[in-house]
């Protein structure tokens, strides 16, 4: 047997039991979390403690899952930390005589006497026709812990082919038969996942064209509780996602700076939030820029629009209905954004050593204007919020958009990874996705400008003046069909004043959270949140 690849591997660990009986022997349980998982999972992709101290990992449950040729499980895993928290995680393995690539492998071993490997069964094609037959075939019935669901479009269809999407992320995706994507949740919560929720309204109910269509589901029936294991959905045609694509385009925004000889300092400079029809948009902006440009914010504007008016669309399923704003959502926000909020405080104190330049001046100026800002983030005030709350994104940006020809595929609803999955189902104003979106759009200009240090014949002072200029007609144009499309759907998101205020409000939440990211990531890069929020606080 060819062992090349395997020489991280010490000596197989030896069982007496069978595979088929593996995880009914407490020793094999116990030797496989602390000695095995332990050392695999912290290396792989989709792992989220890696900046935390792993303590152990317990496998807390188990399920069978019997093909015609093999015996597969599904293990839950809590994975425990010395920081006092733990982590839930779902890993389909398999047994197997041989290997494609030592990646796969989990560990070398001799189960009664046969010589193998447990690997992770996503590699096993056995085991992906398997999980698509069961999703085919089902109406929603248990099948003991596991309930599989598959659309009435999906019924019948035989299994043809499958193969890994793309690049594991934090999640690992399947493509079947070339016309659906089954996304596996490697980390798993109490209750059922935001996104399988989400998006079987929106497709099922709600008939929203701009999404993914739900094709069927996996969930694990655990102590009176669903847990959603995997979504299938429908495989959209697409070129790429909307950060990719607004990339280049803002290259050649800002390439004709100098080919089209832009007098910067000449360009006019509408206010924060303004509403700007695309007639209204300035001649030497659109002369710049291009008006195709535009209309492609104004496109985004329209299915942002469409997508808030189909989540606050229904008022039979209390999930979605939408709800106005009272004490205890005050105090949630409150009490969460407080947090979050000393928590970057903290860590810019104790990263000011890795900035410099302007991101050091901004970083001083955060410092200086903290109680200022807590003070915006504690002025909320419920009794003079007229508008609705409804269910939304919860981390809308130009990578959760697929760009399909000349217009765009909402998908991704699981929220904000640093939440918890309750909070990303509260309820929120849905002007916190159109902040995020313009966050999004923030960071997409200064991205072209610091990706591209050498391209553009303009000092750094110059290009981020130019950069704020062109945000502001972004959002402006946005804003201006957006506001006007889901007012004319009877979407309440209030009156001028309270719009302006949530918009504000939360694209300043936005930024402090983008804060904690780039600080621990790209300390660089920081400036791009710190400039955020010293134009959102105007100091």
């Amino acid at each position: 047997m060819d062992i090349s690849g395997l020489e991280n591997f010490k000596v197989p660990y030896v069982f007496e039991t069978a595979w088929e009986k593996a995880f009914e022997d407490s020793e094999f349980k116990n030797i496989l979390a602390s000695n095995v998982l332990e050392q695999y999972i912290v290396g792989k992709r989709w792992f989220g403690g890696k900046s935390s101290t792993l303590k152990y990992i317990d496998i807390t449950d188990f399920t069978k899952m019997v093909s015609d040729n093999a015996t597969y499980y599904g293990l839950m895993l809590e994975v425990n930390f010395k920081e006092a928290f733990f982590q839930n995680y779902f890993l389909p393995v398999a047994f197997v005589a041989d290997y494609a690539t030592a990646d796969r492998v989990i560990a070398p071993m001799v189960l009664n006497g046969v010589e193998g490997y447990v690997i992770d069964a996503l590699h096993e094609e056995d085991f992906r026709k398997l999980v698509f037959d069961n999703i085919v075939k089902s109406d929603g019935a248990s099948n003991g812990q596991l309930i599989y669901h598959g659309s009435q479009s999906l019924a019948g269809t035989p299994y043809k082919s499958s193969r890994f999407m793309g690049v594991e992320q934090s999640n690992t995706s399947i493509i079947y038969n070339d016309n659906f994507v089954l996304k596996f949740f490697r980390r798993i919560y109490s209750g059922t996942n935001p996104d399988y929720e989400v998006n079987r309204f929106l497709s099922e109910t709600m008939k929203f064209q701009h999404t993914p269509k739900y094709k069927g589901s996996i969930n694990l029936s655990s102590n009176d509780d669903n847990v959603t294991l995997a979504l299938m959905q429908e495989m959209v045609p697409n070129q790429g996602d909307a950060w990719d694509y607004m990339n280049k385009i803002m290259y050649d925004v800002f390439d004709n700076l100098d080919k089209k000889k832009v007098s910067i300092d000449a360009l006019p400079e509408p206010e924060l939030f303004k509403r700007i029809a695309l007639k209204d948009v300035p001649q030497e902006i659109k002369d710049w820029v291009g008006e195709g440009f535009f209309e492609r914010i104004k496109t985004l504007a329209v299915r942002t629009a469409q997508m808030h008016i189909a989540l606050g669309g229904d008022i039979h399923d209390t999930a979605f209905t939408p709800e106005r704003y009272n004490g205890d959502y005050t105090v949630w926000l409150k009490n969460r954004l407080t947090y979050q909020f000393q928590n970057r405080i903290n860590l810019i104190e104790n990263n000011l050593h890795k900035l410099n330049g302007l991101a050091l001046d901004l970083a001083n100026k955060f410092l200086d204007h903290k109680n200022q800002i807590r003070a915006l983030f504690l002025k909320f005030d419920w009794h003079k919020m007229k508008s609705e709350r409804i269910r939304i994104h919860g981390d809308y940006h130009l990578g959760q958009i697929l760009v399909n020809q000349d217009d765009f595929i909402i998908l991704d609803f699981e929220g904000e990874p640093e939440n918890t999955i309750m909070d990303r189902k509260v309820k929120q104003p849905p002007l916190k996705d159109v902040a995020g979106l313009f966050r999004s759009f923030h960071y997409c200009i200064y991205a072209t400008i610091f990706n591209n240090p050498e391209a553009f014949p303009f000092d750094q002072k110059q290009l981020f003046k130019v950069g704020e200029i062109l945000n502001k007609y972004m959002i402006g144009v946005f804003l201006y069909d957006y506001i006007n499309l889901v007012r004319a759907n009877n979407l309440d998101i209030g009156y001028m004043p309270e719009i302006d205020f949530f918009l504000r409000y939360c694209m300043l939440e936005k930024a402090v959270y983008e804060l904690g990211y780039e600080l621990n990531s790209r300390p660089k890069w920081t400036v791009i949140p710190l400039e955020g929020i010293a134009s959102i606080m105007e100091y």
